[in-house]
């Protein structure tokens, strides 16, 4: 009996397709890394928050703002909300996973704040908690997620949905979005010269 191997080289004519598809979504990575150089700029905050890989993909976000995307320059500050186990689990414990997010969110968030929220499904009821614990504190809630319509999307301020087959390349091109959100956020320090 022999059985069939699949085709990995397969994967990457998916994303291939799935990143022409995404490419006409750079005006939103640019306004948003635009808007985000204003807000951070001027002081204020970035939540960012996700499950699983899309939680490596927020921390990847804070972590470039925090440390840098290409070129030095100031750090701003960011937060990847699921990072501090501490309190997520206290949270989690005390309060249920629903809450893990929306609790910090309405402790560390502050009215004109940006909370960018990663899900591939769009539909983790712990992100949908957050993006109503945002908009009730006046924070801006960015969505990344996966084909539309689902329910974190339409929460949200405004959202970027990846119309992928699978949720690996959900994935990868959310890490694509991050960094394209991360280079218009640096070209915007550098045209307002902070």
């Amino acid at each position: 009996m022999t059985t069939r191997t699949p085709d990995v080289a397969g994967h990457c004519d998916e994303l291939l397709l799935a990143l022409g598809r995404f490419r006409s979504s750079a005006h939103v990575t640019q306004r948003w890394g635009g808007r985000l150089a204003a807000v951070l700029g001027g002081g204020g905050r970035l939540l960012a928050a996700g499950n699983g890989g899309s939680a490596a993909q927020a921390q990847h976000l804070t972590a470039e703002l925090v440390g840098r995307y290409r070129e030095d320059r100031p750090p701003y500050s960011a937060i990847a909300l699921h990072a501090d186990t501490s309190s997520t689990t206290a949270i989690a414990n005390d309060y249920g996973v629903d809450e893990v997010f929306a609790r910090q969110v309405r402790a560390h968030g502050r009215p004109g704040d940006v909370l960018v929220l990663l899900s591939t499904s769009g539909a983790s009821a712990n992100l949908l908690s957050a993006a109503d614990a945002g908009r009730a504190a006046g924070l801006r809630v960015w969505a990344l997620t996966g084909p539309a319509p689902n329910p974190l999307s339409a929460g949200s301020d405004e959202a970027l949905c990846v119309d992928g087959a699978s949720t690996a390349t959900v994935q990868e091109l959310h890490l694509v979005a991050v960094h394209m959100v991360c280079a218009a956020f640096d070209a915007a320090l550098e045209r307002t010269g902070r």
